[in-house]
């Protein structure tokens, strides 16, 4: 029996996940030829551990059974083992994701899978204990029993992989046939919201029972439903969802970010890891649910948010991190030992040493703190008396019990909070997985543009800028057209799959409207046309999610899930669309529209699954405002006007700078404006469907053109 004592192949990763398992005595491997090599040479099979560094139950499988030394030498005997970042490597996520979920019709990480030397699946599963409970066999039977299976009926194993892969091609091959009815009319949006609305918690906000996920690609679909259609239902349901989940332990009330998902029905007790996906895409809905009611509340969150990644998230050569952690130790002296939460919750006794008696009461009494603890749903049975901050009773409540007026309540609560985050300053931080993603930071990218053309505040659209500059110097090769993926510790890594190309693309976009250097939008088109040229089918239209040209991944799919991420091919349409009306490309246009055919038996029979494609859809079905505005940039007409045109919702709006540069791209602007010539005065056009409506230089002018549906 084979245990390591020193550390495995994972070391010469810069994976923080893969790191993490360097020093199992495990044998990894990393996912590589070399390794599947070794699989076809010693005939053994590969156990396949697909995780993320921040993934808690990933963690209690590394302590229960990766660092097991019994059980590692049985691994060690029967399998190649290698280990997998999601992160790092969601094309191999992906393909084994899919057909975990067909064999067992649900998924989750750690993932589990026994493959072929030819990468082939036949078993799977997510955390397995060490021994058999929770209802679950033990990992050491399992792995005995197929070994025992490949010893003495191998042919039986490698048929059960043949078939699986067989079967999934079928499906994917299946779903994505061309429709004979591919119509596409608002019908489908409509039926969409019906069965959205269906499921939503008017009592707590979100969607469903049981554990709530923010899912902004849903509020995306509502505000856009709602400017469409005037459904207040559409509108009140995000805005109220937005406010309870900022209410609840979902987001940090000390030092804001939002965690992954709450373990309840209302939002209380989190999985405390936070993301960067996470926070990018809230920003942007909270931002715009901002500017549909006016309601500061939701800029404060948005703001808020972003300052938690300026401090905790940003790395000072401009990209962002991926994410912290959900356990952390309990004690800098003991490192190892860890709990889930252990950075954010409080015993009473603790929050009252810290702050005065009278505060404390205050402070206890706005965020529902018990003697006994708060956290009614205990999944790991570590919370016990400790409390999660949430909003138990807003400022007024609180003003009435106190017989205070709400103002010195907000200064006294404002002041404890402070009080108390550089208590927690002194705790042991959990992990951070500091890892640059293109497609996170393209997400990223759109969220600060976005909340600087809603504040004009300049850092945000500094923070945006740098990140893409980040992005093109480190991860982006001009001139072998590539785009990559990863970026940690000077090293840059991994081809960049759909999302990379997609998300970075609309982040650009997005850029380039906030702050109208052209050379975003150039790079934007040109990064648009190596996605074509790597991703799109020209046969049946819609874009795979890896390049055509990888052999390592054995199914080649054209994902439609919008889940905590939007989908590449919903991200990838709406910048066809965008692109195709910013340079009057038809031939873009076309492919949208082709792109939507494609998947309109998804959206028609699971509109709850592509929210964001549906957005893409609306953008095509509802002619674009094109909003060109010409003059001096410094001039404060421009300004003035570009203020109105940032402050107005409006989902299917382009915005373009009449300068020369830009007429080089876009050669019908001049037909538009007239000579390109920089004028001190500022004026704006506004086109929809072709017909322009004469030029305005006044902002009380536009703003009534603009809010014209």
């Amino acid at each position: 029996m084979q245990i390591l004592n020193n550390p495995n192949k994972l070391l010469k990763e810069k994976s923080p996940y893969l790191l993490q398992h360097a020093y199992n005595p495990v044998d990894w491997h990393p996912w590589s030829d070399e390794t599947f090599e070794t699989a076809r040479k010693t005939d053994k099979p590969i156990f396949l551990s697909i995780g993320y560094s921040t993934c808690y139950w990933c963690h209690v499988m590394e302590r229960e059974v990766f660092e097991n030394n019994e059980i590692a030498g049985l691994m060690n005997e029967y399998f190649i083992n290698v280990k997998v970042d999601r992160e790092e490597r969601p094309d191999v996520d992906r393909v084994y994701m899919t057909a975990l979920q067909a064999m067992t019709g649900s998924g989750g990480w750690p993932m589990s899978m026994f493959l072929t030397p030819e990468l082939k699946p036949f078993y799977g599963a997510t955390y397995i204990p060490p021994k058999a409970k929770y209802g679950r066999a033990g990992f050491e039977d399992v792995i005995t029993q197929i070994h025992e299976a490949w010893t003495s009926r191998k042919s039986e194993v490698l048929s059960s992989g043949d078939n699986i892969v067989l079967k999934l091609q079928e499906l994917i091959t299946s779903r994505l046939s061309p429709s004979v009815n591919t119509d596409l009319s608002e019908d489908i949006s409509d039926n969409a919201f019906k069965s959205i609305m269906k499921i939503y918690d008017d009592t707590e906000g979100g969607f469903g029972t049981g554990n709530k996920f923010p899912r902004p690609v849903v509020y995306n679909f509502l505000l856009d439903y709602y400017y469409f259609g005037k459904d207040f239902n559409a509108l009140d349901s995000v805005s109220f969802t937005l406010k309870k989940m900022y209410e609840g332990g979902m987001y940090d009330h000390l030092e804001g970010g939002f965690h992954r998902y709450s373990v309840d029905n209302f939002w209380r007790v989190p999985h405390f890891e936070k993301m960067l996906y996470d926070q990018a895409q809230l920003i942007s809905t909270y931002a715009n649910t901002y500017l549909i009611t006016k309601n500061k509340f939701y800029l404060f969150v948005a703001e808020d948010t972003a300052e938690y990644i300026m401090n905790n998230l940003s790395d000072a050569g401009g990209g962002f991190y991926s994410a912290e952690d959900a356990e952390s130790a309990l004690d800098a002296a003991t490192p190892h030992i860890k709990e889930e939460g252990a950075s954010y919750l409080w015993t009473k006794d603790e929050i009252e040493k810290i702050l005065d008696k009278e505060s404390a009461e205050i402070f206890n009494f706005y965020f529902g703190i018990l003697a006994s603890g708060n956290t009614v749903n205990d999944p790991h049975e570590v919370f016990g008396n400790k409390n999660v901050l949430y909003i138990a009773n807003d400022i007024y409540d609180t003003a009435k019990h106190f017989e205070k007026m709400p103002e010195e309540i907000a200064k006294i609560i404002d002041d404890s909070r402070s009080l108390m985050l550089k208590e927690r300053i002194k705790r042991p931080r959990p992990h951070l997985d500091d890892k640059i993603l293109t497609s996170w930071n393209g997400l990223t990218i759109s969220a600060f543009a976005k909340l600087f053309q809603v504040t004009g505040n300049k850092v945000y659209y500094d923070k945006a800028e740098k990140a893409a500059d980040f992005i093109l110097d480190k991860l982006f090769n001009e001139n072998e057209k590539v785009l990559l993926h990863r970026y940690r510790d000077g090293e840059s890594r991994f081809k960049g799959t759909l999302e990379d190309y997609s998300f970075f693309i609309s982040g650009l976009i997005e850029l380039y409207e906030s702050g109208f250097n052209i050379k975003y939008l150039k790079y934007a088109l040109l990064l648009n046309e190596i996605t074509i040229d790597k991703f799109y089918d020209p046969e049946a239209s819609g874009f795979f999610d890896v390049e055509i040209s990888d052999k390592d991944i054995l199914l080649k799919t054209k994902d439609t899930y919008d889940g905590a991420e939007p989908a590449g091919n919903s991200v990838q349409i709406m910048n066809l669309l965008k692109l195709g009306y910013m340079t009057d490309n038809k031939e873009l246009i076309d492919k949208a529209e082709k792109c939507l055919k494609l998947f309109s038996d998804d959206l028609k029979r699971l509109p709850f699954s592509s929210p964001q494609m549906l957005c893409a859809l609306s953008f095509y079905l509802h002619s674009p405002k094109e909003i060109i505005i010409s003059g001096s940039k410094d001039s404060e007409s421009f300004n003035s006007l570009i203020e109105v045109i940032n402050n107005t919702y409006i989902p299917n709006r382009i915005t373009l700078y009449a300068d020369d540069e830009l007429i080089e791209i876009s050669k019908f602007i001049k037909s538009i404006t007239g000579d390109s010539k920089v004028k001190d005065t500022a004026e704006v056009y506004v086109c929809e469907n072709y017909t322009c409506e004469l030029p305005v230089s006044d902002a009380e002018a536009l703003e009534d053109i603009l809010i014209q549906k």
